[in-house]
């Protein structure tokens, strides 16, 4: 991210929480799919700038801790995990999931100190999630739509981006770039909604097909009159994207963008594909048709919004009234709590 161009002439707008790397709001980040640690493994990982220790115990659950063994600094993920804890292998000190030393082999006596930080997790669209805290206020995210149902999910490779995710996450949003960049010349009616805690944000958008061009009579006739689409994001680092409501024939498709700052100042995304699982032989095609719908709608619109985002440097200094959304968005992230993982004290 060119953060340090053209200071003299385009002085950056410095914000509390959005666009700011020295900090991490407290969320859902997503780690690896769950099948990459079976019962028995451990693994670390690099997380928002943090080295953590994935290990799923004898009881199959998953449980997460700061990485270096508090005795010497060994990465605990070369132990191995014993019953529901996790062994260092340096000299075998075993820690619980609430990151407690339960068992030093030379000495019966455990010191106060003998303690790792733990965080929440959750497992959740096939993926293993962290919270960068003990405990968390709710879930990883839900669609409404898909709430109490059985799924059926799909992921791509995650790719990178030149930039902060705060600034990927907006791509949804920005109605404007939809006529420009995307050449679908809807004209979208904003509609948001903010839940009480504040970690998330609904914002709708909806609106009438054109008649101006062949495609658009097309669309029109197939799908109907009307078009809308809902973003929701969740703490400020995961997108969960609701395409063709209220349109004819398609139900709707649902996709998640999960966001992870990374210490190079890029960002890795990774996209996940949802759907209803459907009883049946005919259900898993059409099941397996509409995650093929979505991944198709998720590519027609990649490749152009990464030349965008792989050569910006925001800066918010000349907004228009059809920029509301992305104002609306930029006040929410500001909003959220930084959480033990940021650089700055608070």
């Amino acid at each position: 991210m060119n953060s340090l161009k053209n200071q003299n002439t385009q002085p950056l707008i410095n914000m509390k929480i959005f666009n700011n790397w020295e900090i991490v709001a407290k969320g859902w980040y997503i780690v690896c799919p769950s099948k990459e640690i079976p019962k028995g493994k451990a693994k670390s990982f690099n997380l928002c700038g943090q080295r953590i220790v994935v290990f799923r115990g004898e009881d199959r659950k998953i449980r997460v801790l700061d990485a270096y063994c508090p005795h010497l600094g060994t990465d605990l993920a070369i132990g191995k995990t014993d019953g529901n804890l996790i062994r260092c292998f340096f000299h075998h000190w075993a820690f619980d999931g609430g990151g407690k030393c339960q068992d030093i082999p030379c000495q019966s006596n455990i010191p106060q100190k003998a303690k790792l930080q733990a965080y929440a997790t959750d497992e959740k669209y096939g993926f293993i999630w962290v919270y960068p805290d003990r405990r968390a206020p709710e879930k990883v995210a839900e669609f409404d739509e898909l709430k109490n149902q059985s799924l059926v999910t799909t992921y791509d490779k995650a790719f990178e981006r030149n930039c902060h995710h705060h600034i990927c996450m907006m791509n949804g949003i920005d109605a404007q770039h939809l006529q420009t960049v995307h050449k679908l010349n809807i004209k979208m009616d904003l509609s948001l909604q903010e839940n009480k805690s504040g970690n998330t944000m609904d914002f709708t958008l909806s609106g009438e097909f054109p008649r101006t061009t062949f495609r658009e009579q097309v669309a029109r006739r197939i799908l109907g009159d009307d078009y809308e689409y809902t973003m929701r994001y969740a703490h400020g680092c995961i997108g969960l994207l609701t395409i063709m409501k209220k349109v004819r024939f398609i139900p709707c498709l649902h996709m998640i963008y999960a966001y992870m700052p990374l210490e190079n100042k890029r960002t890795r995304i990774q996209p996940i594909y949802i759907t209803k699982k459907r009883p049946g032989i005919i259900g898993w095609f059409v099941s397996h048709f509409l995650l093929l719908m979505t991944k198709l709608a998720y590519y027609f619109l990649r490749g152009e919004d990464g030349m965008i985002y792989d050569n910006i440097r925001y800066n918010p200094n000349i907004l228009l009234n059809i920029d509301e959304p992305l104002v609306k968005y930029m006040n929410y992230v500001n909003k959220l709590q930084p959480s033990i993982w940021s650089k700055n004290n608070f």
